[in-house]
């Protein structure tokens, strides 16, 4: 799993590229806690580069979301390929979570 992260204005661009599941969840997991730890609480997830979301990396994303609607922040998701979006539906998580089809959609929404 890469992870990679800028910042456009006061919104936190975390960028996965690779599985998320069970064997690099805990690296997300980390990364995510670090910045909401460093005070980032506007966050998107673009997850263009994950071609495979298993139920670890959908625990991972809910729990970063309640960590940051805690601290006032949410967690958008951006670019999300046809498997993993489905994956996302089956769950009832696009109920959850506020999805975009680009990232840049995702930045102009806070």
């Amino acid at each position: 799993m890469e992870i990679t992260e800028r910042t456009i204005n006061d919104v936190e661009i975390v960028f996965l590229n690779g599985r998320l599941d069970a064997y690099n969840s805990n690296l997300v997991e980390n990364k995510l806690d670090e910045l909401i730890d460093s005070g980032k609480i506007k966050m998107v997830a673009d997850l263009s580069g994950v071609e495979y979301i298993s139920s670890s990396g959908l625990r991972v994303m809910l729990s970063s979301l309640k960590k940051l609607n805690k601290l006032g922040g949410t967690l958008k998701l951006s670019s999300l390929q046809p498997y993993v979006m489905e994956v996302f539906e089956i769950a009832g998580f696009t109920q959850l979570f506020q999805i975009y089809d680009s990232e840049d959609g995702a930045i102009a929404s806070f």
